[in-house]
Order: C-alpha cells, then structure tokens, then sequence
C-alpha cells in the first residue's frame, strides 16, 4: 500500500472516530435530558392527550350518528333520526361549552384545563396546579355559574399538576 492510501484510509478513520464521538456525546446528553424531563413530559402532556383522547371518542360518536342519520335520511320523521339528530347537536352543544369554561379558566390564572360536561349535571374539571385552595374552588364554581347558569350538580374539581 502507498504512503498516500494508508494516509487517506487513517484520516477516513480519524474521521469516522470523530464524528462517532460527536454523535455518541449529543444523544447521550439528549437521553440524560429526556429521562430527567420523562415524567414532567408524561404530565405536561396530560390535557394534550386528554383532549385528544375525547376528540377521538367524540369522533366515533359522530360517525355513528351520521351512519344512522344517513340511514334514516329518507324517513326523516322517524324516531331514530330524530333522536340521532338531536343527540349531534347536544354533542356540539357540549363541545363548545367545555371549549368556553377551558378558557375562562385559563383567564382565571391557570396554565391549563380540561372540562368535561356529562350526563345529568356531571361536570368534571381538570386543574394545572398543584393543589386547590378555597378561593380556587370558588372561583371556578363562580365562572360555572355566571357562564352556564349551575348552581348545584355533581361537579368534581381536581387538580392535575403539569408543568408547562
């Protein structure tokens, strides 16, 4: 072998070492980071995969109701279509009301929320914060009321720390 090919073959070597070095000290770092920061990312992604979680089962139930909707399309006084359709726009209804208290509750001071409006006066209210103090809780049942006119119903406020 000539003194330039061992010369060539060396520094491709040094090279590839070099970069191997360069790689293996950034992820390394980047894996030190991310085990320090998993359970913060696991909770500071709670309200994102909640919310995304009930879009997802929202959009089944929409497209079941059109499925019946469609079927029943011709005979529109019937009670199933009736009943799908009005069960669509209850869902609507819900949505954006959970869409308003979200963001009246971020007007209050908090990072995030998640609120989901059930059946027969179940309201279930995920806070950001650490813990809820009295002022908080009324705070919150306040903007219910002035904004949904409820005053009484089973309505549970629970704190989610996540950081943000």
């Amino acid at each position: 072998m000539s003194n330039t090919k061992k010369i060539a073959l060396m520094s491709t070597l040094v090279l590839l070492l070099a970069v191997t070095a360069i790689f293996n000290f950034v992820l390394a770092g980047t894996r030190t980071t991310q085990s320090l920061n998993s359970n913060a990312s696991v909770q500071a992604n709670y309200f994102t995969s909640f919310r995304d979680e009930r879009s997802s089962k929202r959009s089944e139930e929409f497209v079941q109701l059109d499925s019946v909707i469609s079927a029943y399309a011709t005979a529109t006084d019937s009670a199933e279509y009736a009943e799908a359709v009005a069960r669509k726009q209850e869902l609507v209804e819900i949505m954006e009301d959970e869409l308003v208290m979200e963001s009246i509750i971020k007007a209050l001071g908090f990072t995030d929320a998640a609120v989901v409006f059930g059946e027969r006066d179940n309201i279930n209210i995920f806070l950001n914060s650490d813990e809820l103090t009295a002022e908080t809780v009324t705070k919150v049942f306040y903007a219910l009321e002035v904004e949904h006119n409820i005053r009484n119903g089973n309505i549970i406020i629970m704190p989610v720390y996540a950081e943000s």
